[in-house]
């Protein structure tokens, strides 16, 4: 962009959002235009910050008559690189943080309705002072915005009772990439009127317009919760003791988690305050959480419930969380695992979901060939597998050794991705499953997604979006 036609764009958004809604210092702009994990770094001339849908849709009409292309941001806590502009200095970024109001909370209705830029904890919070519960739950929780969620359909470690955003969201409000303002926010479950447009936007990544605000679901708060930690030797035990919690104790299981030995041996390593739950180390681990809106002796439950298991052999230990804040000492194990791969060095990520009944041999499948790859490539590589068991998605990330150059670390992870993908490909699951497509798997996606599903998909793209200029260069 041209510094004429910068200057004359600032000028226009500047008469939309004023001083205040606008970011123009180089400094200011860092925290904005680098992503968190530091892979992506972009440019642009200003940082638009409007504080209603309003002013979102009269800067999306400045940005679309001077063909500007629009990068939608809320709390920049993405994995994939969909946040971030690229290096043109043609694009604007247009933060949702000032729409951070909550618009209704209907305890009757079991809905909130907030602004796109709300922190996802003070949604919960928000909740909780009516005596509901909003259950989408992640480690961004405190910095990430309910826009964000939507746009990359998050999941977290509720799905397994809850589901993901998509069936969190009953309603939405979208500025379309023409400025105009789509207002779907119904706190209806049922809407039978023609296509599910909400569904369109929910996952979209900023690629069809900019969500403003939603209306979300509530649930009864639980007021009793039992927490377990148990440690087995084949993944496939651990399959199919999720299978038998789930028939004995219904919707009462919240949470299933997996974590492999070398995922929590990185945890014990690199995180302060940790400490191994089990006596013994063991080949897989589970943590596994029970809640109900009353305490019907969830506790008993789960510990007749893995002390069958022990005995049939599913389960070679277990322990019971004694207090809460025995619990929060396990969950940090589970919370722990990203900071602990940072801290290790380069990892090759991988956000995979396949069906339950094929986990286990995916995985033993998947170990073989990317060890056999890895050290093919002269590479001493390590698996750290954890994940949602529960629901299918496995974080199943490959430690590259310490000292490598950027270059050898780009052509090891083509390497390795590829040899992930196919498999999972082979096993009919997806190369995402909760972290999006952004810039990081756009190509990937073009490799695996069929000829016929990619033309579908950029025939909604051009029907909403015909100048392309809602986050170019992502997802498709």
């Amino acid at each position: 962009m041209s510094e004429q036609a910068s200057h004359y764009l600032v000028n226009q958004l500047l008469a939309v959002v004023g001083p205040a809604g606008l970011v123009t210092d180089e400094q200011a702009k860092d925290s904005y235009t680098r992503d968190w994990l530091g892979k992506w770094q972009g440019r642009v001339p200003v940082v638009v910050r409007p504080a209603s849908t309003a002013e979102t849709a009269a800067v999306v009409r400045v940005c679309h008559a001077t063909h500007t292309p629009i990068v939608t941001q809320g709390g920049n806590t993405g994995m994939s690189g969909g946040a971030t502009p690229d290096a043109s200095g043609a694009q604007v970024i247009v933060s949702t943080t000032r729409m951070n109001h909550i618009r209704a909370i209907d305890p009757v209705n079991n809905t909130l309705t907030v602004d796109a830029g709300v922190i996802l904890a003070n949604a919960q919070e928000a909740a909780r002072s009516v005596q509901r519960f909003f259950p989408l739950s992640l480690g961004a929780e405190g910095s990430c915005t309910v826009g964000g969620n939507l746009a990359t359909n998050a999941g977290g470690i509720a799905v397994l009772r809850y589901g993901n955003m998509r069936e969190l969201v009953l309603g939405l409000e979208v500025v379309l990439p023409d400025g105009r303002i789509w207002n779907g926010l119904r706190g209806l479950r049922k809407d039978n009127t023609g296509y599910d447009l909400r569904g369109l936007f929910v996952g979209s990544e900023g690629t069809l317009g900019i969500i403003t605000g939603a209306v979300l679901k509530l649930f009864a708060e639980p007021a009793a919760r039992a927490t377990a930690w148990v440690g087995a030797d084949r993944l496939e035990q651990l399959v199919t003791l999720l299978t038998r919690l789930r028939a004995r104790c219904s919707e009462r299981l919240t949470a299933f988690e997996m974590m492999s030995a070398p995922s929590l041996a990185l945890v014990l390593q690199h995180v302060a305050d940790t400490r191994a739950p089990l006596a013994s180390p063991y080949a897989f681990n589970a943590l596994i959480e029970l809640s109900d809106t009353e305490d019907t002796g969830l506790q008993a439950m789960l510990e007749n419930a893995l002390g069958q298991a022990m005995e049939q052999g599913l389960v070679r230990d277990a322990m019971l969380a004694t207090s809460q804040a025995h619990a929060a000492a396990l969950w940090k194990l589970r919370e722990g695992v990203s900071q602990g791969q940072v801290r290790a060095g380069a990892v090759v990520k991988h956000d995979i979901a396949l069906p339950i009944s094929a986990l286990a041999a995916f995985v033993a499948e998947a170990d073989s060939a990317v060890l056999a790859a890895a050290a093919a490539g002269g590479l001493a590589a390590r698996v750290v597998n954890f994940g949602h068991l529960g629901d299918g998605n496995l974080h199943y990330n490959v430690l590259l050794p310490p000292g490598l150059l950027p270059a050898a670390v780009k052509e090891a992870t083509l390497l390795l991705n590829r040899t992930v993908h196919d498999l999972v490909t082979a096993w009919n699951g997806s190369i995402s499953a909760e972290h999006g497509i952004g810039q990081l798997r756009r190509d990937e996606l073009r490799h695996y997604k069929s000829p016929l599903e990619m033309e579908l998909m950029l025939s909604i793209k051009r029907a909403f979006d015909p100048n392309q200029i809602m986050n170019p260069g992502k997802l498709l």
